[in-house]
């Protein structure tokens, strides 16, 4: 899969209202989640013991932390779009998040990317994206939100 580029302002903004991409799916691990859990200090059962979680949840199996899944937005918006001649970039800020669907261990999630707005701030660009995040095999995604970032190109 080839990147976007988006080399300005102009360019970035072409694309409003319109998809710019998906990325590849990526597989969660159970070793990604238990790295998750020692990272954040949320060892939840559901998270961390797939023999518990097969007797217990009503998943059958373990599920990722939803801001694990969260966490992922850089590198999935990074693997669609190469957005360049930028001297910093901020995550702004993410708005109507709704995690609609756990990602069970092993599942394969994507990111579906459209422009929902831009905005030129006294030569910084504001972009704010529709991000959902799809599971391989499943109609609902596992959330989506709306996700900001300021860009300040040269």
């Amino acid at each position: 899969m080839s990147k976007i580029i988006i080399n300005d302002y102009d360019e970035f903004a072409s694309y409003l209202g319109k998809e710019i991409g998906v990325s590849e799916y990526v597989t969660i691990t159970q070793d990604q989640i238990n790295k998750f859990a020692d990272s954040t200090f949320d060892h939840q059962w559901i998270h961390t013991d797939p023999e518990r979680a097969q007797k217990e949840s009503p998943f059958k199996n373990t599920i990722a932390h939803g801001y694990l899944t969260l966490s992922l937005l850089a590198y999935l918006w990074d693997s669609v779009v190469e957005v360049r001649n930028v001297k910093l970039l901020v995550n702004y800020g993410i708005e109507n998040l709704r995690f609609s669907q756990p990602v069970i261990v092993n599942s394969k999630v994507r990111a579906r990317v459209s422009l929902h707005s831009i905005n030129n701030l006294r030569g910084i660009t504001k972009a704010q994206m529709k991000i959902k995040l799809e599971i391989e095999g499943s109609a609902k995604p596992a959330y989506d939100a709306i996700v900001t970032f300021l860009y300040h190109f040269k």
